[in-house]
């Protein structure tokens, strides 16, 4: 019980003073009708993106919003891929081959997007590769930017070497990060660090417990993790009540059945996830196939009015 409660002061502690880049300002008139979240593995995985569509709906409950993961797994901006990827199977997937396609078809209004973490495939420091990742996220920018869409960049999750096994790549990580945060002064990009946080939250939870981690694997984030993933996006738009919550059920206690709500709105989410993957015709073996769109959507539709009933009761 002891050690519950200082979990709880400190997690109260990282949470109110040691969050940098989060916006304290007034919830923004939030127009954005499709909204699509593009990276790698940790994208798709979704729980980040459960959470905010989740915040969101509940917030807006008459808005009708459209929340879109194409995350794909090992994917990277650099077109880069180590030696022996997925035993040889196949090569690290690249943006480039499917991003005019995720466009066209799901015509955003609004993308976030999570790259860094398999960009430096997990290897030391590089200047080449460094480059190509550099040069990757600027035609991202270029390309999305062209279509009138808003984009928001996330800095990579931390990696925790403590559980991987690339020794020295969360420094190599933190350089990623450094320079796409530079974005911001030098290139009037919209960034949101998710890196530091969930690097700082780990630091301070592992002085007092040695074997914490937000990673089991150093890389993919435990739900924790994708909460604090969740929260940085949720601050930057504006949402400031959210900024002492510890979890997703925390924020949403207005809600009678919040854990109900979660799950059909990940259920809903994986639904269309996997439609919306198989639709654009990525390049990943070895995915499921979702369902054709149009079936797709109309059950969306149908687990969309169960979401709206839930939000209603409160």
């Amino acid at each position: 019980m002891r050690r519950l409660k200082i979990h709880f002061v400190v997690a109260f502690v990282i949470y109110t003073y040691l969050m940098p880049g989060i916006s304290f300002a007034q919830p923004i008139a939030f127009a954005n009708k499709r909204i699509v979240f593009l990276g790698n593995s940790i994208t798709l995985a979704g729980t980040y993106v459960n959470d905010v569509e989740t915040y969101l709906r509940v917030q807006y409950p008459g808005r009708k919003l459209e929340i879109i993961n194409v995350g794909l797994p090992s994917e990277t901006v650099s077109g880069l891929s180590e030696p022996g990827h997925a035993d040889g199977k196949f090569p690290r997937p690249n943006l480039h081959e499917r991003l005019a396609k995720v466009l066209e078809q799901t015509k955003p209004d609004l993308v976030f997007a999570c790259y860094g973490m398999k960009n430096c495939i997990y290897m030391p420091f590089d200047t080449s590769r460094f480059q190509k990742f550099k040069e990757g996220i600027n035609w991202l920018h270029d390309q999305v930017v062209e279509t009138g869409a808003r984009l928001i960049y996330l800095t990579p999750p931390d990696y925790d070497e403590v559980k991987g096994k690339s020794i020295g790549y969360t420094n190599v990580l933190d350089r990623y990060a450094d320079w796409i945060l530079s974005r911001r002064c030098l290139s009037n990009w919209e960034v949101i660090d998710i890196h530091y946080p969930m690097k700082k939250y780990l630091q301070v939870h592992r002085k007092i417990d040695s074997t914490f981690a937000l990673a089991p694997d150093g890389v993919h984030p435990s739900e924790a993790g994708h909460w604090i993933i969740a929260k940085q996006i949720l601050l930057y738009l504006g949402w400031k009540k959210i900024a002492q919550s510890p979890c997703i059920i925390e924020s949403l206690r207005s809600i009678p059945d919040a854990i109900a709500l979660i799950n059909l709105v990940s259920k809903r989410q994986y639904l269309l996830r996997d439609a919306w993957l198989s639709a654009t015709k990525h390049l990943h073996p070895g995915l499921p196939v979702g369902l054709p769109l149009i079936e797709a959507q109309a059950k969306a539709d149908e687990l969309l009015q169960e979401i709206v009933a839930i939000i209603q009761k409160k």
